[in-house]
């Protein structure tokens, strides 16, 4: 027995391991453990308990071929895919986690393999067959077993969609002894290594493309938007506006003062993520929502600026990607074939794992078109429930900052809904339920929870205009009307009737809303607009702008605003593929004074990025909109969603 040693991967050595010739039952339980190395070599193991540690990945147990008794509960990042993959490397293994699996694991070696076998071959038949040539050379044979291979595990499915990772890891076994075994192509060590394909993929019927294929970095194009060219040009500091027929990356100040605190952002990776079927033609699906994914380190989380890591959840047409902003890498990716993903949203909950010992694990919320929220705990792959939330569209989600369980939905049925997710046991069952309903006048765009008050009051940018409701649950009414609408300065007179598209807190006080007049983003002050102690539902009060900052003068709608609060900065993209930024650090004392001092001239831009020259397959990509800008809370990095299915990442310099 080795249990509760505070064991790691490192403190199991070989050299020691394999003089145990005659072990037969080892007990690993209570360590920290994220892996088995490949050669401890006991060569008489029947019975092994890894119970609660952190184990990644199972392979490695087929080292030992007489393993009779198998335990790991409570490795979370472990699914059924691998209880499948240990049924079919250990070919003794009678009791997995305390269930006798010897029918099971029969049907998985022996009923599963048959079926997969002769799809691999089927597939072999009718694609591939007659593109190898009589004679045929060591470059052909290799061309065409990479094409095989890659082809093979997207296309051959069988099963449940929840066992699509381990079909895929048996078809690709199959297929490499296929053509060792039937053709004499023998695997050759030179080899390339295995691309990493998506590791979450369920309710999905395929196997999205490898992530180093998603992947275009700057200063090399060898990457899955074809052919792709970007040409980012020296910066300059340049004290006109800017240019809109100027496609390069410069980055623009627009006063003396101003250009002292330029800040250098360079493009980092350029990706095609979320395309319908995969297709590397797809420059159509839309990109809505991107959230960065929030530290685990309870310490930690308390300073904004370092609350988020570098992973960013993306959303748009059929999938949610987790993409590494340094790298570039696609570390998972989620499909529902038949939705359209609108908007992501994190929460931290505190879950027991076993034996009561409660871990911090971060889920993801993605919602859209069906009006399901679907709840992903990203760590152990598994898209473990869903809210069947609205019968109409969802526009956007989010989680009150301080109830970990509460998740606002706001919909295209003119409603928004707070929930409570609950929190899902060891069996990751949970129990959801609805706690408020808010009624709108018009579609609900963006919402926001007023930082002050998060659990009182709730700020809405609707299709006809910007309300807030009274959220507090002491309060008996399930259904609530609004209980404010703000009015803005309209083309001649105040007006409430707007769409309100951009909406968010650039502090505790300053509200940032892009709505009724063309070419002007509004901050407010949330305190000196709303009358708190005003009776009754459904008032009228006027926004008391602090300022007008100067945006483009489209009238393209839903291209929406974000905010920095820990570095006071505005972000908001437009219409020709740009990101304008606001350094408002200057302005914000003058404004929380009691006083709230207005700045009287509009606020131009600190800076413009433009969007490259990228071209693709020698052609500039059509109309790009900026459909949404977000950076993480140091302003580290820069994540631009477009309208034409790419995903920019800039870096700060």
């Amino acid at each position: 027995s080795l249990s509760k040693l505070q064991l790691k991967t490192g403190d199991l050595d070989p050299r020691l391991f394999s003089r145990l010739r005659h072990l037969q039952k080892l007990d690993l339980s209570d360590n920290l453990l994220d892996k088995f190395p490949n050669s401890l070599t006991l060569p008489d193991l029947r019975v092994l308990n890894c119970n609660n540690n952190k184990l990644e990945d199972v392979t490695a147990l087929k080292q030992f071929p007489l393993l009779e008794e198998l335990t790991y509960e409570n490795n979370v990042y472990l699914t059924l895919n691998d209880d499948y993959k240990v049924m079919f490397l250990l070919q003794n293994l009678r009791l997995l986690n305390g269930k006798d699996i010897t029918k099971l694991a029969n049907h998985v070696r022996r009923v599963n393999s048959r079926k997969l076998t002769s799809k691999v071959t089927a597939h072999w038949k009718k694609f591939f067959h007659d593109q190898l040539p009589e004679k045929y050379t060591a470059e052909q044979v290799k061309s065409i077993k990479k094409k095989f291979l890659k082809s093979v595990q997207t296309n051959v499915v069988y099963g449940p969609s929840s066992l699509s990772e381990f079909t895929r890891w048996r078809v690709k076994m199959i297929a490499e002894e296929f053509l060792a075994n039937s053709l004499g192509l023998e695997l050759n060590s030179d080899t390339e290594p295995e691309e990493k394909t998506d590791e979450n993929e369920e309710e999905s019927t395929e196997s999205p493309r490898e992530a180093a294929e998603d992947v275009a970095q700057v200063g090399d194009f060898s990457s899955y938007i074809s052919n792709v060219t970007v040409t980012p040009s020296k910066r300059k500091r340049n004290h006109s506006k800017s240019s809109p027929g100027n496609k390069r990356s410069k980055t623009q100040a627009n006063t003396e003062e101003e250009a002292a605190e330029d800040v250098s952002a360079e493009p980092l990776h350029f990706l095609q993520c979320h395309s319908k079927g995969n297709s590397r033609e797809d420059f159509k699906t839309q990109l809505w929502s991107c959230v960065f994914e929030p530290v685990l380190d309870s310490g930690a989380r308390k300073d904004p600026i370092v609350s988020s890591s570098r992973t960013v959840a993306t959303c748009g047409g059929e999938s949610v990607c987790l993409i590494d902003c340094e790298t570039g890498t696609v570390l998972k990716k989620y499909k529902v074939a038949t939705e359209e993903f609108f908007s992501v949203a994190w929460t931290t909950l505190t879950m027991v794992i076993s034996d009561s010992r409660k871990k911090a694990h971060n889920i993801l919320a993605a919602a859209g078109r069906r009006g399901i929220v679907k709840l992903i705990h990203v760590a152990a792959d598994f898209c473990y429930g869903e809210i069947k939330a609205h019968k109409k569209p969802i526009a956007t989600v989010c989680f009150s900052p301080t109830q970990e369980t509460h998740l606002f939905t706001a919909s295209y049925d003119k409603r928004i809904a707070l929930w409570d997710i609950g929190i899902p046991d060891c069996d990751y069952n949970f129990k959801a339920s609805q706690l408020l309903v808010l009624e709108t006048a018009s579609i609900p765009l963006r919402i926001a929870l007023v930082p002050t008050c998060p659990e009182q009051y709730l700020l809405a940018g609707c299709e006809d205009g910007c309300f807030a409701w009274n959220i507090k649950l002491d309060k008996g009414q399930k259904s609530r009307p609004f209980e404010a609408i703000f009015q803005f300065p309209g083309e001649e007179s105040m007006t409430t009737s707007h769409r309100v598209d951009g909406l968010a807190f650039l502090n505790d006080d300053v509200v940032v809303s892009k709505s009724s007049k063309p070419g002007c983003i509004y901050l407010w002050s949330w305190s000196k607009s709303f009358d708190a102690k005003g009776k009754g539902c459904q008032r009228t009060m006027s926004a008391v702008i602090l300022a007008e900052l100067e945006w483009s003068t489209t009238d393209m709608s839903y291209l929406t605003l974000s905010t920095c609060p820990a570095k006071e900065y505005v972000f908001c993209g437009d219409e020709k593929g740009s990101v304008w930024m606001y350094n408002l650090s200057s302005y914000t004392t003058a404004w929380g004074s009691p006083k709230g001092k207005r700045s009287e001239r509009r606020i131009s831009p600190t800076q413009i990025l433009q969007w490259p020259e990228l071209r693709v397959n020698g052609e500039q990509p059509p109309e790009i909109l900026v459909n949404n800008v977000v950076a993480d809370p140091a302003f580290t990095y820069l994540v631009v969603l477009t309208s034409v299915n790419i995903t920019a990442i800039w870096k700060k310099s």
